[in-house]
C-alpha cells in the first residue's frame, strides 16, 4: 500500500481519540500529522496515557493550531457544540471530515435543538452530511466530505432493527429497547456517576422512556428504514464494565415467523458485511470486546407474536473510533478493514 493520507486527530487525550490514534499507527495507509487537546496542548499523549509509552512522543497541541494545519483527513473526537465550530472551517480548507460528536447525525437544525438543548451554528451541513453507518450508506460515504459517525446506542440499535423494518415485518410503533453498557461511554471526565463506588456491584438505568438523546437519532435513522414515523421506548443502563454495549429490542410482529426464517433473513441482509456476525446463539459483550464486530441474533418467543434481538459491540469501537475509521477506509480507497481489530 504506497499511497498515505494525511491524518489529524482531533480530542486525542479522550477515550475515542487516543483509541483511534493506536488503531491509526498500525494503518499503513495513515500518516499521522497532528493531535489536538485543548486542555493538554503542549503535553505528550504518552503522559495523558502511559500504556502509549515507547509507542510515541507526540506532543498534542491546541485546535485551533490543529485547525490550521489543515490535513487531508481530520477526526473529530470533540464533546457535542464544539464540533460544529470547527467542522466549517476544515472543510473550507479541503478537509474531509469524520466527526464523532453528535453535531452533525440529526437531519434539521430543529431536531438537533429538539435533543441537544442548543441551537446549531452550521445548519447548512446538516443536509450535506452523510450519515456514517456503512452497512447501510457505504456507496455514499466514499463520495462524503463530511461524515457523521453514529452514536454507539444508535449502531447496535440500527443493526438489529433495520432488516426487519426494511420488510415492515415489525410494528414501527412498540419498539421497546433495552440497552445495557460500560462505563467508558460516559466519556473520561468524571462525574458522580462513574466514580468507581458508584458503578461498581450495581446497574443503573437512566435516561428512561424518551428521554435520552440518542432517541432522537435512533427514531431519524429507524424510521428511513420502515418508510414511516418509528417510536421508540429507549432505557438505558450503566453497568460496572469497562467497554460494551448489549442491546436488547423487543417487537412485535405483522407476520407469524418462526427463529429460523428471521435468522436466514438476517444472514441474507448481511451477507458480505465483514464486521456484523449473525449468530445461532445469544450475543455477549465479551465476544466483541475490543473488535469492530457487530454480533447480532433473533429469538421469536412462541405463541406470543413477539421478537426478541441482540446486538452487541464494542461502545469504543463499533460504536465510534472503529466505526470513523471504517468509513474513512472505504472514503480514501483502502480495504474496508485496514488497521481495524477483530
Amino acid at each position: 500500500m504506497k499511497r498515505q493520507v494525511s491524518v489529524t486527530i482531533f480530542g486525542a487525550s479522550g477515550y475515542t481519540g487516543a483509541g483511534l490514534y493506536s488503531l491509526c499507527l498500525r494503518h499503513p495507509g495513515v500518516h499521522i500529522a497532528a493531535l489536538s487537546a485543548d486542555r493538554h496542548a503542549g503535553e505528550r499523549l504518552s503522559a495523558v496515557f502511559p500504556r502509549m509509552a515507547g509507542l510515541t512522543d507526540r506532543v498534542m497541541v491546541s485546535v485551533e493550531e490543529a485547525v490550521e494545519q489543515a490535513t487531508e483527513v481530520a477526526f473529530l473526537c470533540l464533546p457535542h457544540e464544539a464540533a460544529m465550530a470547527v467542522v466549517p472551517r476544515l472543510l473550507d480548507k479541503g478537509c474531509r471530515v469524520f466527526d464523532l460528536s453528535a453535531d452533525f447525525r440529526m437531519d434539521t437544525p430543529d431536531s438537533y435543538a429538539a435533543w441537544y438543548k442548543v441551537q446549531h451554528t452550521a445548519p447548512e451541513l446538516l443536509a450535506a452530511k452523510v450519515y456514517g453507518l456503512p452497512e447501510f450508506h457505504r456507496e455514499r460515504i466514499r463520495e462524503a466530505r463530511l461524515v457523521a459517525v453514529p452514536g454507539c446506542y444508535p449502531t447496535s440499535v440500527q443493526i438489529g432493527l433495520a432488516p426487519l423494518l426494511k420488510h415492515r415485518l415489525i410494528d414501527p410503533r412498540t419498539i421497546i429497547v433495552d440497552a445495557k453498557s460500560g462505563v467508558s461511554g460516559a466519556g473520561r471526565k468524571l462525574s458522580q456517576r462513574t466514580h468507581y463506588v458508584e458503578t461498581n456491584e450495581n446497574i443503573a438505568p437512566y435516561n428512561v422512556g424518551r428521554s435520552h438523546r440518542h432517541v432522537g437519532e435512533i427514531e431519524q435513522e429507524l424510521s428511513k428504514f420502515a418508510g414511516e414515523a418509528v417510536r421508540v421506548v429507549f432505557s438505558p443502563h450503566l453497568t460496572p464494565m469497562n467497554q460494551g454495549i448489549l442491546s436488547t429490542m423487543y417487537v412485535d410482529l405483522t407476520q407469524p415467523l418462526g427463529t429460523s426464517e428471521l435468522l436466514d433473513l438476517f444472514r441474507s441482509e448481511y451477507a458480505g458485511e465483514r464486521f456484523v456476525r449473525v449468530l445461532p446463539h445469544l450475543p455477549e459483550t465479551a465476544f466483541v470486546q475490543n473488535t469492530n464486530y457487530a454480533d447480532v441474533s433473533v429469538h421469536v418467543v412462541p405463541d406470543t407474536g413477539r421478537a426478541i434481538i441482540l446486538c452487541a459491540i464494542d461502545n469504543l469501537v463499533k460504536g465510534a473510533y472503529g466505526q470513523a475509521l471504517q468509513c474513512m477506509n472505504i472514503a480514501c480507497g483502502f480495504d474496508e478493514g485496514c488497521g481495524l481489530p477483530v
